[in-house]
C-alpha cells in the first residue's frame, strides 16, 4: 500500500469539492466545510482551504491561462478534468515553492483516479504547455 500524504489527499479533496461546486453551484463555505470534515484520512486543512477558495476566486483568470493549451473551449471540458486543470494551473502560477514536475505529477495522479479514462494524457499535454509559460525560469535553470 502506498502512503498518501496529507497534501496529496488535500489536492484530491480540492478536485472533489470543485467538481461538486461546478455540478451543483452550491454554497462555497458549505462545500468547504463538508470536505474539511470528511473522513477518512488526514488532510492539510489550511492547504485545502487556501487552494479551494482561491481557485474559485480566480476561475476566470485560470480559464484564460488554460484556454490556449487545449483544443476546445474550457466550458466543453469534463468537470473532473476542468477541476484538475484549475488545481494544477493555480499551483503552477501561485505555488512557486512546489516544483512544476511535482504539480504536474500530483495532477496526473488525481486525474487517473477520478477523471475519464485516458484524460490524464490531455491534462498532461495542457500542463506541459502551461509550465513552459508559467515556470520558464525554473525550467531553464534545470
Amino acid at each position: 500500500m502506498t502512503f498518501i500524504t496529507p497534501k496529496h489527499r488535500s489536492r484530491e479533496r480540492v478536485v472533489q469539492a470543485l467538481y461538486q461546486y461546478m455540478m451543483s453551484g452550491g454554497e462555497v463555505l458549505q462545500i468547504e466545510q463538508q470536505f474539511l470534515n470528511q473522513k477518512p484520512g488526514r488532510i492539510s486543512k489550511a492547504f485545502f482551504s487556501n487552494l479551494f477558495i482561491n481557485i474559485l476566486k480566480n476561475r476566470t483568470e485560470l480559464d484564460e491561462l488554460i484556454a490556449p493549451t487545449i483544443n476546445r473551449d474550457t466550458d466543453e471540458l469534463g468537470s473532473v478534468e476542468h477541476a484538475v486543470l484549475y488545481l494544477a494551473t493555480y499551483e503552477l502560477q501561485n505555488s512557486i515553492e512546489v516544483p512544476y514536475k511535482v504539480v504536474i505529477n500530483e495532477a496526473l495522479k488525481v486525474a487517473k483516479l477520478y477523471g475519464a479514462e485516458g484524460s490524464f494524457k490531455f491534462i498532461n499535454a495542457s500542463l506541459d504547455k502551461l509550465s513552459k509559460k508559467l515556470r520558464i525560469i525554473e525550467i531553464n535553470n534545470l
